[in-house]
C-alpha cells in the first residue's frame, strides 16, 4: 500500500496510482492532496488490517511525513522499527560501522554546541540533524572559525525550520558530527524485494559547485553513471539490506566513493525514493519505465534494453532552492520563463510555494553530454537574478 503525503505529489504518481491496482491509504492528508477519481482508495482501517494479515507487505510514501502515521498505527509490526534504523543517522552508523570503513561520528544535543572541545572533532567535519531531511541543517567544517560561524547558523536555522516538518522527518534537538568524505557522492533508488534482495531503480550523480557546497542543487543521471556504477551500487545497498533484515522495502540511497575507491553510506531514507516525488520521476523521463510500479509489481529493470539510445545525454534533476539570502515573504515572484531560457530542453518544471517552504520549485531536464555548462550555470547560481522584491 502507498501513502500520499505532504509537501507535494507530482502528475505522474497520481496517475500511476490512478492506472493501477495499488491501494493507497485515504487518510485525512491524501484527501487534500487532489488524488484522482479511480484511485483504489483503503480506508485506514483496512490498511492496518491489510498490514496485521500479510507477511511483510509492500509499503511506499511520497514523503517521510508519512512515518507518524505508521508510527502511530502499526506499531504492533516491526516496521517502525526498521524505519527508525535508517531515519536516526545515530542507529544507522552503529548499524553499519562493522562493514564499511569505520568513520568518526558523535552525537551532541543542540544545547550542548558550543562545549564541545573541536580539537578532539576531525577536520574537515559535517554537521547534520541526527533525523533529517532535504540538507536542512547541514554544514561542512573545516577550520575552527568556520566552526563559531555554523553554531550561529544552526541556532538560526532552528528557528526558521520550526513547525515545517513533522519530528520524524527533521528533529534539530539532536545533531551527528562526523568525520567528511571526500569523493563522488551519488543518490540511488532502490528496493529490497521479498527475499531481501536488492534492486536498483535508479542512480543519479550529485555534482557541486565547490568544495564546500553541501547543497542539492543538481543530480545527473545517464548511460554511463548506471552502466559504470549499478553491479557495484547492487552489491553495496545489498550488504545494508543484510544488516537491517528488511524485505519488501523501499530506499533512497545516499553513498560516496572515497579517493581509494571505497564505497561509503552516507544516509538511507527509508520507505521512499527521492523526496518530493523527484528522483523516480526522472528516472521515468529518462529511461521510461515507472519505479513506483517496478517496485510494487516486484519488477526489475532490464538496463540493456532500456539503457539502448541513451549515448550523448545526460538527465538531470536541479533542485531550485531558495539560495537567494531573501526570505520567501520578501519576494514577489520567481521568473520562471527566464530560467526555462536558459536550457536546452526542460521537461518539466514543478512550481513549489516559496512562501511555504525554501524552494522555488524543480526542474527536470534533458541535456547534451557537450552542453553540460548549463548544468553548471546553474548550480553556481544563487538564483538572485530570477527573483523580484518589494
Amino acid at each position: 500500500m502507498f501513502f500520499a503525503d505532504k509537501p507535494y505529489i507530482s502528475e505522474f504518481f497520481r496517475t500511476t496510482v490512478r492506472d493501477n491496482p495499488i491501494p493507497v491509504v485515504n487518510t485525512d492528508m491524501a484527501k487534500k492532496l487532489g488524488l484522482y477519481r479511480g484511485t483504489n482508495l483503503v480506508s485506514e482501517e483496512e490498511a492496518v488490517e491489510i498490514f496485521r494479515n500479510s507477511d511483510n507487505p509492500s509499503v511506499y510514501t511520497t514523503s517521510e511525513n508519512s512515518i507518524g502515521w505508521i508510527s502511530k498505527h502499526l506499531a504492533f509490526s516491526g516496521l517502525p522499527g526498521k524505519i527508525g534504523l535508517f531515519k536516526d543517522k545515530i542507529k544507522f552508523r552503529r548499524l553499519t560501522e562493522s562493514v564499511f570503513r569505520k568513520l568518526f561520528f558523535r552525537e551532541v544535543r543542540a544545547g550542548d554546541l558550543e562545549e564541545i572541545r573541536f580539537e578532539d572533532l576531525p577536520l574537515p567535519f559535517v554537521i547534520k540533524p541526527a533525523v533529517g531531511f532535504f540538507s536542512m541543517g547541514v554544514y561542512k567544517v573545516p577550520t575552527r572559525e568556520e566552526w563559531v560561524k555554523t553554531i550561529g547558523l544552526i541556532a538560526e536555522e532552528i528557528e526558521q525550520l520550526k513547525g515545517l516538518y513533522p519530528e520524524e522527518v527533521l528533529d534539530t534537538g539532536s545533531f551527528i558530527i562526523e568525520e567528511y568524505v571526500e569523493g563522488e557522492e551519488f543518490a540511488v533508488d532502490a528496493y529490497y524485494d521479498s527475499s531481501g534482495e536488492a534492486v536498483i531503480l535508479g542512480i543519479l550523480k550529485h555534482i557541486f559547485s565547490s568544495d564546500d557546497d553541501v547543497s542539492d542543487r543538481v543530480y545527473i543521471t545517464s548511460k554511463e553513471i548506471i552502466e559504470d556504477n549499478i553491479e557495484e551500487f547492487t552489491d553495496f545497498a545489498g550488504k545494508i539490506g543484510r544488516l537491517a533484515g528488511v524485505k519488501n522495502f523501499p530506499v533512497h540511497i545516499e553513498l560516496r566513493r572515497d579517493s581509494s575507491g571505497a564505497l561509503l553510506p552516507v544516509e538511507v531514507n527509508p520507505m521512499r525514493f527521492g523526496a518530493w516525488c523527484t528522483t523516480a520521476d526522472i528516472s521515468y523521463l529518462a529511461y521510461r519505465f515507472n519505479p513506483y510500479l517496478y517496485y510494487y509489481s516486484r519488477k526489475r529493470p532490464e538496463w540493456p534494453r532500456v539503457l539502448e539510445g541513451k549515448e550523448g545525454k545526460l538527465y538531470a534533476l536541479i533542485v531550485l532552492d531558495n539560495s537567494t539570502g531573501t526570505e520567501g515573504g520578501r519576494i514577489t515572484s520567481f521568473d520562471y520563463d527566464k530560467l526555462l531560457s536558459r536550457f536546452e530542453n526542460p521537461l518539466e518544471l514543478r512550481k513549489i510555494d516559496y512562501r511555504e517552504y525554501p524552494v522555488f520549485g524543480f526542474l527536470l531536464t534533458e541535456t547534451s553530454v557537450d552542453n553540460f555548462v548549463e548544468l553548471e550555470r546553474i548550480l553556481d547560481s544563487d538564483l538572485k537574478e530570477f527573483i523580484s522584491t518589494d
